[in-house]
């Protein structure tokens, strides 16, 4: 089974790269050929074009939640979107993206697409290289849960 694990974010919009930062973390851990671990500051189709041809895509990525749900970590099948953001106006979002690739014939989609998303109360826009000491602290669970669910094939 081929998967493909994805940190979506921007490394310089602070908490915004946390999908970056968990990636890094998970590539110090796996070694197999059929697992890729790649990095991605894009949405909709690019996003769409990264993960075709895999079995299983794992997106990690920062979601905008309640304040109530601010620093939680949750596993996210991705039919439970009603739409996932897209960096570019002009873009379509993910779940509109597989949609329209599924309308058109698109035989590649991955059968499973899960997001281990890091729930925030705000994506930040601010400059910044650094993660708050919040999400930061999320890290290693959604190391955690992105482990499990490539084990999971």
């Amino acid at each position: 089974m081929k998967i493909i694990v994805l940190g979506v974010g921007n490394l310089i919009l602070g908490d915004d790269g946390v999908g970056v930062h968990v990636a890094n973390e998970i590539r110090k851990q796996v070694n197999d050929p059929d697992i890729i671990i790649d990095e991605a500051i894009t949405g909709g189709m690019n996003l769409l074009d990264l993960i075709k041809g895999y079995d299983k895509a794992v997106i990690i990525d920062a979601v905008k939640s309640d304040i109530k749900e601010h620093g939680k970590v949750k596993r996210i099948p991705i039919g439970y979107f009603n739409t996932m953001h897209s960096c570019n106006p002009h873009d379509v979002s993910l779940t509109e993206a597989i949609e329209l690739a599924k309308k058109m014939g698109e035989k590649k989609i991955p059968k499973e697409i899960i997001i281990i998303g890091i729930m925030m109360k705000q994506i930040p826009c601010e400059f910044g290289e650094n993660l708050s000491d919040e999400i930061k602290a999320t890290v290693p669970k959604a190391v955690e849960m992105t482990l499990n669910e490539i084990n999971k094939r």
